[in-house]
C-alpha cells in the first residue's frame, strides 16, 4: 500500500509557506500605512512568488495523493477482482 504521509507532509509543508507569505504580506499593508518606514521591510513581489510557489506545491501533492489512490485500487483490484 502506499505511504500516505509524504504527500500529506508535503500538503502540510505548503500551507504553512502560504500561511507565512500572507502573513508578511498583511504586515506589509499594515507597516505602509505609517508614516515612519517600518524596521523590517517586506518584498511584495516575493511575497507574492512565495504564495504561488505554495499553491503550486500543494497541487502538485495533491496529485501525488490522488496516484497514490489510484494505485492502491489497482492492487485491491487485482488481488481482489470479486471484490466490487
Amino acid at each position: 500500500m502506499a505511504d500516505f504521509s509524504i504527500p500529506l507532509a508535503g500538503m502540510a509543508r505548503s500551507a504553512a509557506d502560504f500561511d507565512r507569505a500572507a502573513a508578511q504580506i498583511a504586515r506589509s499593508t499594515t507597516t505602509s500605512n505609517q508614516t515612519e518606514p517600518a524596521s523590517d521591510s517586506v518584498d511584495l513581489s516575493q511575497s507574492a512568488v512565495d504564495l504561488l510557489q505554495a499553491k503550486n506545491d500543494y497541487g502538485a501533492n495533491v496529485k501525488a495523493a490522488r496516484v497514490f489512490d489510484d494505485i492502491d485500487r489497482a492492487t485491491l483490484d487485482m488481488l481482489h477482482p470479486d471484490r466490487r
